[in-house]
């Protein structure tokens, strides 16, 4: 048998029952992401894994709140400029070969031939849910921190990892579009229920209850890997899918391409075989991150936050907060031609105050969306003029703030002021 590889984001900790625990446990962080390096281990994990003589695998976590946050967005931002560098024609497999690791590096972990047992005592977002997805055994904690979770599309990205793929082949895709699109979180007992987890237990019996799995000698093999598989509600696949696009477009007016994009990966890649359904959802993913969209979203919603709150702890300069407060002024729907200057706001996505404005009803007339050509109404132009004299009042107020302040400003028009995601805000780089 070769050698145990070298890690340094997991541990290996072998047993004397012949179960080896695969422990995620990343150095001077109090919290696992998947990063470039551990993504890397993974696949080194996996390949060794398939040559050797233990019995199966326990994954835990070493950290004491979470099982794994997802992914590094500070790395995916790095990312986004090393395939936006690569000239066009090749960007498209830049992000793929980029990208995919995960998703290759899990799949070779299921296939194995080994029991692979995840014990989830914490949160299990993103990459760490897509982690425990291509698990063969799922046992969960029953504590209000211990749930399952995939946000990718509320920074405006798709599970890349194959939970396009996993999610609904395991529970069913009218249990998984809420957790795919909407971010909804799911554990404990509907877990359970759902059948996205096989075993709750007591905080402290997680570890035992997956080893004693393992060592009942199970089948290391997925459901939809098997010959006679079948998935849930096929027969309802179609009506699902096609209404769930529908209120997508009627919510967001194809502002945001995350959902849509999800919705692709589900409709093309369940009547595929794992393998290939799993290079379609990266397929559509490496088209997705060339967008401006999910960068200005992980940069606004994810970076600015943080940026936020930790100005906010040791004490945020009032210039922030006046510069947003003078962006949200010129911004402010105050017209003559109410009606039409809120509905060109509404339909380009921002946040409407009707209580506000009486002269808008809140119904957007006609079925053109924003991003259409025609017809360029009176107020559309002038929506176009509002935001041309918003980004050069921002543009005076950026050498007024350090790099750290334009983010948290642009997390405050965002999340306060209405101003939407998709566009990123004015502060950092002007309108995305």
């Amino acid at each position: 048998m070769p050698g145990v590889p070298e890690l340094k984001q997991f541990r290996i900790e072998r047993r004397g029952n012949g179960v080896l625990h695969l422990v995620f446990d990343m150095p001077g962080r109090s919290m696992n992401v998947f990063s470039n390096a551990a993504i890397e281990e993974l696949r080194r994990f996996a390949d060794w894994l398939q040559q050797s003589d233990v019995a199966g695998v326990v994954i835990r976590s070493g950290k004491p709140s979470a099982f794994c946050a997802g992914a590094d967005l500070a790395e995916l931002e790095t990312a986004y400029d090393m395939v936006m560098a690569a000239p066009p024609a090749e960007r498209d497999r830049v992000a793929f070969d980029h990208f995919f690791r995960l998703s290759h590096g899990l799949r070779k972990l299921e296939t194995a031939g080994k029991p692979v047992a995840v014990a989830i005592a914490g949160l299990a977002l993103g990459g760490g849910c897509e982690f425990a997805l291509a698990a063969h055994y799922r046992v969960v904690t029953d504590h209000p921190q211990s749930t399952f979770g995939l946000p990718e599309s509320l920074v405006g990205l798709l599970p890349g990892g194959g939970g396009t793929q996993r999610l609904p082949r395991l529970i069913g895709v009218q249990a998984a579009l809420p957790m795919l699109l909407d971010g909804a979180r799911i554990g404990g007992a509907a877990a359970i229920t759902t059948g996205l987890a096989d075993k709750l237990v007591a905080p402290g019996e997680e570890v035992a209850a997956a080893e004693r799995w393992v060592l009942s000698r199970p089948p290391a093999r997925q459901p939809w890997d098997r010959p006679d598989w079948r998935a849930k509600d096929a027969e309802r696949f179609a009506a699902l899918i096609g209404q769930r696009r529908a209120s997508v477009l009627a919510e967001t007016l194809g502002h945001y391409p995350a959902p849509l994009a999800i919705l692709d990966c589900v409709e093309q890649g369940y009547s595929q075989s794992f393998d290939i359904a799993i290079r379609t959802e990266m397929n559509i993913f490496a088209k997705l991150i060339q967008r401006r969209e999910p960068r200005n979203m992980i940069r606004t919603l994810f970076l600015g936050r943080l940026d936020h709150e930790r100005l906010k702890k040791n004490g945020m300069d009032p210039k922030v907060a006046a510069a947003v407060t003078e962006i949200a002024r010129v911004l402010a729907v105050q017209s003559e031609r109410g009606k039409e200057l809120s509905e060109a706001f509404a339909r380009a996505g921002f946040r409407v105050d009707h209580a506000q404005k009486p002269a808008f009803d809140g119904r957007i007339s006609g079925a053109a969306y924003w991003f259409d050509d025609e017809p360029t109404t009176w107020g559309k132009e002038l929506l176009r003029a509002r935001l041309a004299e918003a980004e050069a009042v921002a543009a005076g107020c950026r050498s007024q703030l350090d790099e750290a302040e334009r983010r948290a400003a642009d997390y405050l028009l965002v999340t306060k002021e209405g101003f939407p995601a998709y566009l990123g805000g004015l502060f950092a780089e002007g309108l995305g």
